[in-house]
């Protein structure tokens, strides 16, 4: 493979990485700039919908607006012997003293969860979309070595492909002096 063959190669893999880091800080900067909030699904409870890996963005939802099929991330009540946040959709919603009682239910899930529970606050947090397998990507750049990794090789390849300019420049400019002072002698 020639110099240049390895010059082209460099460039293009600077160009994906690049373009892949914008594209994943991007995904998760646009929504949260939009007030959204952003959670990485780590089970298979939701797969088919959301995979595990994905990553699911919400907005706050009024509770009242809360409707059957809706998906939902929640805390489950302390009775539930699952700790952390839950992202499942809504399996039923009932009325107790006029208060709504949510059931979910994932969506690989063959039967609903075994606990119901009310909301505490005014609005809940609906999922409104999901990109699957960015989860991946978050998790891996919270390993230092990844971070490094994923800063550092770009900014490597930067600093060789300029290098590799200002040499090649720098011959391109020793050949053309040479090349006048062959033609000033020949002239002469």
């Amino acid at each position: 493979m020639g110099f240049r063959s390895l010059q082209a190669l460099g460039t293009v893999a600077v160009s994906v990485l690049a373009a892949a880091c914008l594209a994943a800080g991007a995904a998760t900067l646009v929504p949260a700039a939009l007030g959204m909030q952003h959670y990485v699904i780590e089970s298979g409870s939701m797969s088919g919908s959301y995979d595990r890996g994905s990553v699911v963005f919400t907005e706050e939802a009024p509770v009242e607006a809360l409707r059957r099929g809706d998906v939902i991330t929640y805390e489950p009540p302390a009775d539930a012997g699952v700790s952390g946040l839950i992202t499942h959709r809504i399996f039923s919603v009932s009325r107790n003293d006029g208060e709504a009682v949510f059931r979910t239910k994932g969506d690989a899930n063959r039967s609903p969860d075994s606990w119901s529970f009310t909301l505490d606050e005014p609005t809940q947090a609906r999922v409104e979309f999901g990109i699957p397998y960015l989860g991946y990507v978050l998790a891996a750049l919270q390993i230092r070595q990844a971070r490094m990794l994923a800063i550092g090789l770009p900014a490597a390849l930067i600093a060789i492909s300029v290098l590799v300019g200002l040499f090649r420049d720098a011959r391109r400019e020793e050949d053309e002096e040479l090349a006048r002072l062959e033609w000033t002698r020949a002239a002469a």
